[in-house]
């Protein structure tokens, strides 16, 4: 079975870590800590860490190297734009032990949906039009990414109204959702979270920092909290 498939079958929250630079020392940081899941990119510039991410082939090692470190499974963000993926890339994400790709809806080309060695997943934002969710049960999606905060409100902390509107995707999509660190959150978010029905918490450069050292501490503390 596909690792993020299985993953998202354990009846404990997962921890997934988005690392802010596709680093052997981070991934192990993160690694080290308890994280289930890691998820890299390519061919995007990332808002939330600041960083700009290049082609496969600048980070193919690395990833092979992750890899062989990582029990669980491991996501990319194939592009930020319809024009930025790449099909040749694709093939070689496969080779590579990549389990999931992780991408708006809006940057899926429709080819994507033709590997079965790559689990897909896809974002929505604040403005998606949520009734279009029921008609991804036709498709073979593995899970909904919940980028539903607006971006002025990064690293705020998570209320209430959140936690409903995560509930409410989790019973309308019908799939394993996915909760990313856009908010501010921390280890105390963690019984509220699990009880709005969410799979995995997707942890960035928002709460994770972005050396070793801030990660380390950062899945640490939420490791404990899932755990106990």
């Amino acid at each position: 079975m596909n690792r993020l498939r299985q993953a998202l079958h354990e009846p404990k929250l997962q921890l997934f870590v988005s690392l802010p630079s596709n680093d052997l020392a981070l991934a192990q940081a993160a690694i080290e800590q308890g994280a289930d899941g890691l998820k890299v990119h390519i061919n995007v510039d990332h808002r939330a860490s600041g960083n700009s991410f290049g082609p496969l082939s600048e980070y193919a090692e690395t990833f092979g190297q992750i890899r062989s470190m990582l029990n669980g499974p491991l996501g990319i963000v194939p592009g930020g734009s319809l024009d930025a993926i790449n099909p040749q890339e694709i093939e070689q994400l496969i080779s590579l032990g990549i389990d999931f790709f992780s991408i708006y809806a809006w940057h899926m080309p429709t080819f994507l949906l033709n590997y079965p060695q790559l689990a897909p997943t896809f974002a929505i934002d604040h403005t998606f039009d949520a009734r279009l969710l029921e008609a991804a049960k036709a498709f073979p999606i593995q899970a909904l990414e919940a980028s539903v905060i607006p971006s002025e409100q990064y690293g705020t902390p998570l209320n209430f109204a959140d936690l409903l509107r995560y509930r409410w995707l989790v019973q309308t999509a019908d799939l394993p959702v996915i909760v990313p660190s856009q908010r501010k959150l921390v280890p105390g978010d963690v019984p509220a979270l699990k009880d709005s029905g969410v799979q995995a918490l997707l942890l960035g450069a928002v709460v994770i920092g972005k050396s070793a050292d801030e990660i380390r501490r950062a899945i640490h503390d939420f490791r404990n909290a899932i755990d106990s």
